[in-house]
């Protein structure tokens, strides 16, 4: 069954025309031109910003034209990741989905639902001719997933509605009022490397892939593995059960995601291999019963590239690198003290990079408290910099405080309660929002996170609900048509 034909279609048929169009953060020309495209196609005022923010504008209902305007807002962008050997090509390739009991998945790569069902859901509005509706701002932001630059440049003014719908939560039971802020740490230096210094020096590549991944905000709770720090581990321990020689390591992809792959090159003396591969084997078997549960399709290999002539780090050098990553502070730093189960303070140690050229460890730090964040921030910073790194904070972000007493919170409430016959769960969340930084810019304005059941965000098994969009979709519906008798 194609997209489109389920239901609503509306929003299933915006939601393939979108996945259609490459739109990787950073490069999103095509899918900028693409939103423009449909505001201008229907005859509506449309903008476009020096930042990439789209803006369309859609007069009221007949008979809601005294309604305050609302703001239905998602961003453009998606994550990229992809499972080994997929092979697809996100700056020129659309999304190859597929519908499989109950849900719509991609083939072996994320889907961007996060936040394509967002934007499907604007889309859709702008289109329909039956919905009830007061008058309509949709903003369209760029660039959220890797520094959140489109809600960041957006000028103060060129949005004037009175509430905002961000559709960027992924758990229909929940109406999100609040979230953390967050930081990228950077931390920058040079190791030390000199020829290998043994007889007959033989190459292996290890590699640890196949771990869940996930979300650096929203599944930070959940305990997943991290594959880098994994991997500094299994070094740290190799280093002491085996001497080995590390040329490289390679791990993680982006900030905001778990990262599920890393891989390293070590060497060795001929002599001494059967040292290595007996170390590896009780090491891999703890690593793998740590994380039965959280990541079970986790693999790690050790694979025989041959003889070598790679430079390899110098002694202290190397321990010094391991040491500082493998202490590096990450998942869960404080659980918030007032609010039950909502992780506060968090870090994804995210990328990391180790070659003759350089080392490079890139975090992203998130927390609901500005002091504790950059609190956390600068730990990190202290703690590279006691190991001779240079370190830096960009793409900093303000939290988003919640206000769980106005006039929209409210609507939305009794919406949902008469809807459904049950409460919603109100409450923040831990992962980064924009209604932090659009509130900056447009004092006042009352905002809510809401939207339908999304899994494996920010993965290749990210999967959206088919049941939870018509669900998210028709309380969408409901709550427009409340919005529209206010004045």
């Amino acid at each position: 069954m194609p997209l489109s034909q389920l239901e609503p279609r509306a929003v299933w048929t915006a939601f393939a025309e979108l996945n259609a169009v490459p739109r990787p953060s950073k490069r999103e020309e095509q899918v900028q031109a693409f939103a423009v495209q449909i505001g201008q196609s229907l005859g509506l005022p449309t903008a476009k910003d020096s930042v990439g923010n789209v803006r369309i504008l859609k007069p009221a209902s007949p008979g809601m034209e005294a309604a305050p305007t609302v703001v239905i807002q998602a961003h453009l962008d998606m994550v990229c990741q992809q499972n080994d050997g997929t092979g697809h090509d996100f700056d020129r390739e659309g999304i190859d989905m597929l519908i499989e009991d109950g849900w719509v998945k991609a083939r072996g790569t994320t889907l961007g639902a996060d936040n394509g069902i967002g934007v499907a859901f604007a889309i859709a509005t702008l289109r329909s001719t039956e919905m009830v509706h007061p008058s309509i701002e949709v903003l369209f932001t760029s660039d959220e997933e890797t520094g959140m630059t489109g809600a960041l440049g957006l000028e103060t003014g060129w949005i004037k509605g009175k509430y905002l719908l961000n559709i960027d939560t992924e758990d229909d039971r929940e109406l999100t009022i609040g979230c953390a802020g967050g930081i990228d740490v950077s931390a920058t230096g040079k190791a030390s490397y000199r020829p290998a210094p043994v007889e007959d020096p033989m190459a292996f590549r290890l590699t640890i892939k196949g771990l869940t991944g996930g979300h650096s905000g929203m599944d930070i709770h959940l305990g997943l593995g991290n594959a880098n720090l994994l991997m500094m581990r299994l070094l740290r321990d190799l280093e002491r059960e085996a001497c080995i020689l590390v040329h490289q390591v390679e791990g993680g992809n982006l900030r905001n995601a778990i990262p599920r792959e890393c891989n390293s090159i070590v060497v060795m003396g001929k002599a001494h291999v059967g040292l290595l591969k007996g170390a590896m084997q009780p090491l891999v078997a703890d690593l793998k019963k740590e994380h039965q549960s959280t990541d079970p399709h986790m693999e790690i290999l050790l694979e025989e590239l041959g003889m070598s002539d790679f430079p390899v780090m110098a002694a202290q050098s190397q321990s010094a690198v391991i040491q500082v990553i493998s202490s590096s502070p990450a998942g869960i730093l404080r659980m918030n003290p007032d609010v039950a189960g909502l992780v506060q303070t968090s870090n994804n140690v995210a990328k990391i990079s180790i070659s003759p050229n350089g080392v490079e460890v890139l975090c992203l730090t998130r927390s609901s408290s500005e002091s504790e964040k950059m609190d956390a921030a600068q730990r990190l910073a202290s703690l590279y910099k006691m190991a001779g790194f240079e370190t830096s904070f960009t793409g900093s972000y303000p939290g988003w405080e919640p206000s769980p007493g106005g006039t929209l919170a409210s609507l939305m409430h009794e919406s949902y309660v008469t809807m459904f016959r049950e409460e919603p769960h109100v409450n923040a969340c831990h992962a980064g929002l924009e209604c932090g930084i659009i509130g900056e810019r447009c004092p006042g304005m009352e905002m809510i996170s809401f939207g339908p059941n999304i899994r494996g965000a920010h993965s290749p098994d990210e999967r959206v609900e088919i049941a939870s969009v018509q669900k998210s979709w028709n309380y969408f519906e409901d709550v427009l048509k409340r919005l529209s008798a206010l004045n």
